[in-house]
């Protein structure tokens, strides 16, 4: 995160209260990015607004650009000028549609976070960063290359957040449960299977530095237990990683992430592998 020089802050006009804003702010503080700025409208009736953000900013010694763009649909327009500002970060407020749906995110959301080639913050709540605890989620288990470089990406950035935000970093990581039909034995018993799994995080522990009261691991799913763990530890933002399925064309991110995302009570950090953010860059950059 201390890489990123460039941050694209997307603002909604008729919300005046930015949180995505704040978090944005809180970063560019620490890291000294630059802010852009982007309200999505057809209209372009903005511009008061922005030159009054923009002032703000400036004066608080921030570095900081406006636009007004629209191509197609939400996502596109954010897409493209993440690519056109070579933003290295998305940061966008979840507005839920209705008390219905309130915890459900919106289509736009759902397209931002599978084609958007960097990384993208979804702000969900207010709760503040500072002196909290952030929460990285991993899945211990999977321990081939994609996974691994995913992981420490996840950990790496989850640590950028802790020490900007003065909090703690936390990491979750459930495990299966047992299956009687499983071909490995270890794989048919709780204990072992637990077992296994400590024995992998040792190795996990010792490469980043994470100590037993920091580390979470629990049977069952991973779409219950991570919301669990936000809930329990009040986290303020979780760091989760997304792994495309394989044989579609995109990044489509997988059935638990979807389900994870909707039900945490934080801000969300998504995060794909290097691969897929360098095939989504060859698909904007066709059209």
């Amino acid at each position: 995160m201390q890489a990123i020089r460039s941050i694209l802050v997307v603002i909604e006009p008729e919300h005046s209260e930015s949180l995505a804003l704040k978090r944005a702010k809180l970063i560019a503080g620490v890291t000294q990015a630059h802010l852009h700025l982007l309200v999505c409208d057809p209209k372009h009736d903005h511009s008061g607004m922005l030159g009054v953000l923009k002032a703000a900013l400036i004066q608080d010694g921030f570095s900081v650009t406006t636009e007004q763009a629209w191509n197609d649909s939400l996502h596109e327009t954010i897409v493209d000028v993440q690519q056109a500002e070579g933003c290295g970060l998305v940061i966008k407020q979840h507005f839920p549609d209705s008390p219905l749906k309130k915890a459900l995110l919106t289509p736009a959301d759902w397209k931002l976070l599978r084609y958007c080639p960097t990384p993208v913050l979804l702000v969900k709540t207010s709760k503040p960063w500072t002196g909290g605890v952030i929460l990285a989620a991993i899945d211990v288990g999977n321990t081939d290359g994609e996974h691994r470089t995913l992981h420490s990406s996840i950990v790496d950035h989850g640590y950028d957040i802790a020490s900007l935000a003065k909090a703690r970093l936390h990491v979750v990581s459930a495990h299966p449960s047992p299956m009687l039909s499983a071909a490995d034995p270890t794989l048919q018993l709780s204990e072992t299977i637990e077992a296994r799994y400590r024995e992998q995080c040792k190795a996990f522990q010792a490469e980043f530095d994470i100590d037993d009261e920091h580390l979470h691991i629990a049977e069952g799913p991973a779409d219950v237990l991570i919301p669990y763990m936000v809930h329990k530890l009040g986290a303020s933002v979780t760091v989760i990683g997304t792994v495309a399925r394989s044989g579609l064309s995109g990044a489509l991110i997988g059935n638990t992430a979807e389900v994870v995302l909707d039900a945490v009570e934080s801000d969300v950090l998504v995060l794909k592998p290097d691969t897929i953010m360098d095939h989504l860059e060859e698909i904007v950059t066709q059209h």
